[in-house]
């Protein structure tokens, strides 16, 4: 049903997730951040709770694996759970109970973590990895890079119809929060709208920060 990726940024500190699945909205119930600790990616037969629960132990400070081992001795059902986690130190730790749909497959490189479950093939999960480490440029390209050659590798066993990129800084709120859903080619998709919103992400930022030195929006009203 889903196959994701979670990434890590040594030299910007950022944290980041690139998602896609057959289900409608993937991206608004699996990825968790929080800023400066790490990543929660929660999927199979979903439980965002985890989520939720998985940021609040990595905001404390625990390792990947220790937040994942609290995650699923508090889970009531963590035979249908498939968990990611990843944290500050880039190390990681995953999950896959004995429930977890079709082909699954889960693998921990450097600086990221990733797995998927019913799977055209479990080497889905190796190009994911594999790309973005070999992948240049900032960590939002690297995990859409990721994403497009799992989807060449075959993919889901079905269509996906939603994809998704996240990518925290150091603020409380995304630097980038990108969603395509129930589309025909939604990773296809997310490129594009990645490559329309790269151009505006300084701006938006600037307006956060300062809105005396940000740009105007170019729109009918903005006389700036």
């Amino acid at each position: 049903m889903t196959f994701s990726i979670a990434g890590f940024c040594r030299e910007t500190g950022q944290f980041g997730t690139a998602i896609s699945s057959s289900s409608i909205c993937v991206a608004s119930r699996c990825p968790f951040i929080v800023p400066g600790h790490g990543v929660v990616l929660t999927q199979n037969v979903t439980n965002p709770e985890l989520g939720r629960r998985g940021t609040e132990l990595l905001a404390q400070g625990l390792s990947a694996e220790t937040v994942l081992a609290r995650l699923v001795e508090e889970e009531r059902f963590p035979e249908w759970r498939q968990l990611q986690v990843l944290d500050a130190a880039g190390r990681s730790a995953v999950h896959s109970g004995a429930e977890t749909l079709g082909i699954h497959a889960t693998r921990r490189g450097r600086d990221c973590v990733a797995g998927g479950n019913m799977l055209a093939d479990g080497a889905v999960i190796d190009a994911l990895v594999e790309t973005f480490e070999d992948h240049p440029g900032e960590l939002a390209e690297r995990l859409l890079a990721a994403l497009e050659a799992a989807q060449a590798a075959g993919g889901e066993m079905g269509p996906v119809h939603s994809a998704g990129l996240k990518v925290y800084e150091q603020a409380n709120w995304p630097a980038v929060d990108l969603r395509v859903d129930w589309h025909i080619a939604p990773i296809q998709e997310l490129r594009m709208v990645w490559q329309a919103y790269l151009p505006e992400r300084a701006a938006y930022l600037c307006r956060a920060i300062d809105p005396n030195q940000a740009p105007g929006y170019g729109v009918p009203g903005d006389d700036r």
